[in-house]
């Protein structure tokens, strides 16, 4: 049984962590300018391993039952998201692509540290895959078995961001042509703005819009 824990943890996890949304579009930029790509997947990782432990251990509860905590959360990831659509639509607007090297424009490493904590932290959707649902399946597991589910979806976590972080970074040549930077940073824009309409959404509907 143990095992069978384990392995629900690392598909569902998968399954959780995979679909491109915020975290996942700016690892990927990172690893085709190949700018500190491996610290920005190592502190996706641990954010991770942080918010899944909370979820299944007892902290979902907590967090679910602060409605001012997950309005701040709301709000901030919405704006957070706007901007950094913003920044990837003008990008594609003004087309000054020049191809990518592991020398240009790198970023300094107090930069990458504070963006992929903004990215991964104000993005509400992160919670709920986490916290809520992941936390939510962890918790009807007891003792070992509960251990072995969160040690699976800590293991998804590891594998995936690692494996985007160096697979990106392994076809820079090919993904920091000018033409493919505009259709990813295009991409990315739309990603940025669909999730935080769908935040919008969500916030609408529960009422927190109005109070």
């Amino acid at each position: 049984m143990v095992t069978s824990a384990l392995l629900q943890g690392l598909i569902l996890g998968a399954g959780m962590i995979i679909p491109i949304g915020a975290q996942n579009s700016y690892l990927l930029s990172q690893g085709i300018k190949r700018n500190h790509h491996i610290l920005a997947a190592t502190i996706c990782m641990f954010c991770d391993v942080i918010l899944i432990g909370l979820g299944i251990f007892g902290g979902g509860k907590l967090i679910a039952s602060s409605e001012w905590l997950m309005l701040i959360i709301g709000w901030g990831g919405i704006s957070f998201l706007i901007v950094y659509a913003a920044i990837s639509l003008r990008n594609v607007w003004r087309n000054q692509y020049q191809v990518t090297t592991h020398e240009a424009a790198a970023n300094s490493r107090k930069h990458i540290i504070g963006t992929t904590l903004a990215v991964t932290l104000l993005n509400p959707h992160v919670y709920l895959d986490t916290v809520m649902i992941l936390g939510s399946v962890g918790g009807m597991f007891e003792g070992n078995e509960r251990w072995a589910f969160a040690i699976g979806t800590v293991l998804a976590s590891v594998l995936w961001f690692y494996s985007l972080a160096f697979g990106a970074a392994k076809l820079a040549p090919w993904l920091g042509k000018p033409k493919i930077q505009r259709v990813i940073d295009a991409l990315v824009g739309a990603i940025m703005l669909f999730i935080a309409y769908s935040v919008f959404n969500t916030l609408l509907s529960s009422g927190a819009v109005m109070s």
